[in-house]
């Protein structure tokens, strides 16, 4: 039966980097915490670090994107259900619902790599036989000592043996086979993104619907393989579609609240679709023919970039491109840009 409980630590624990199968990433260098502390009555300290350049998590408009913020919080939920919950690896973190909201002048991209300090608290935690079923947690977020923001979620813990039940025979067996083909992405500069390889949706008939993209060998969104949509790549996904649906240059998505209502297959085609609620929100459904698997809001708001001289170099697309005119591979690794070659989500993300 299960039953709330409060796990509580007398000493702190600390670790000089977090490895990348806490956080379920394969990439070493996509790794944004540093170290956490566990605190008594279900409260926790993480620390991360912000390049001031990322090869998908581009600045806008001298600002962090903020799809980096939302990863940021995400790679805490693995961490922290292994190293405070005792949840063993091989087990499936699931999404049931997300939200965030970030200061916008909070996010301007300093001088150097930015130091993150995420206080979360989690509550409703609840365990079946000594194993963790769910919880709900709370982040606070702070950049450089200032606050930047706070994200809400509630997850579910499932072993690889419910988890195999809960799919049925939607395995990763054969995946490669069975998903679809990429349709045509949109102009990257509708979507706020520079690289046509990092847009993630593609035009319909309708002006706002669009089909969902998803490219197994980005390196970044398929991480490594998963057998369904992960839910980062989600959450981009309604990210573009609110600046395809408002087309200004300075616009930022500053807040979202979803629920994750079904999974998102691969093999089928997926719709996602925005309309109006005021001026600054848009209700977001994603859906596959099945029925509805994502229902939220998303905030965007036209913030002009920062006056400041930020001393950041190029922002402009061809900084990222190998051609004689861009930055040598070298420099733009010196200058914090994470850059690597696809490989091929995270179940949680």
């Amino acid at each position: 039966m299960s039953h709330s409980h409060a796990r509580g630590h007398d000493r702190p624990q600390l670790i000089p980097k977090v490895p990348q199968e806490l956080v379920h990433k394969h990439a070493s260098d996509e790794v944004l915490l540093t170290d956490w502390t566990t605190h008594g009555d279900d409260r926790h300290t993480v620390r991360a670090h912000w390049p001031r350049f990322h090869s998908f998590y581009w600045p806008r408009n001298r600002r962090f994107d903020p799809l980096l913020f939302v990863e940021t919080v995400r790679q805490t939920f693995p961490l922290l259900s292994h190293v405070a919950y005792g949840v063993p690896h091989g087990s499936h973190l699931v999404w049931d619902d997300f939200a965030f909201e970030i200061e916008p002048s909070a996010m301007q991209v300093p001088q150097a790599p930015a130091d993150v300090v995420l206080e979360i608290t989690c509550t409703d935690v609840r365990t079946r036989r000594g194993c963790l079923v769910s919880m709900s947690m709370h982040a606070d977020v702070r950049v450089n000592g200032q606050y930047v923001g706070n994200a809400g979620t509630r997850f579910t813990n499932h072993s690889p043996a419910v988890y195999r039940r809960l799919r049925g025979t939607h395995d990763l067996a054969g995946l490669r086979d069975r998903v679809l083909p990429l349709p045509p992405a949109l102009p990257p500069a509708t979507v706020g993104h520079c690289l046509p390889e990092n847009v993630v949706l593609a035009a319909t008939e309708r002006a706002d619907r669009w089909q969902l993209r998803a490219d197994l060998d980005h390196g970044i969104l398929f991480d490594h393989p998963v057998d369904h949509a992960p839910g980062m790549l989600l959450l981009e996904a309604l990210r573009q579609a609110a600046h395809a649906n408002r087309p200004d240059a300075h616009s930022m998505v500053t807040a979202m609240s979803v629920s994750f209502t079904g999974w998102v297959e691969l093999d089928a085609p997926t719709w996602v679709t925005v309309e109006p609620l005021s001026p600054d929100v848009l209700k977001a459904v994603i859906a596959q023919d099945h029925g509805v698997c994502l229902t939220g809001e998303v905030t965007i708001k036209s913030v002009p970039p920062p006056t400041a001289e930020t001393g950041l170099p190029c922002l402009d697309p061809s900084c990222l491109l190998d051609t004689p005119h861009a930055p040598a591979r070298a420099h733009r690794e010196s200058a914090g840009l994470v850059s690597r070659p696809p490989t091929a989500g995270c179940p949680v993300g």
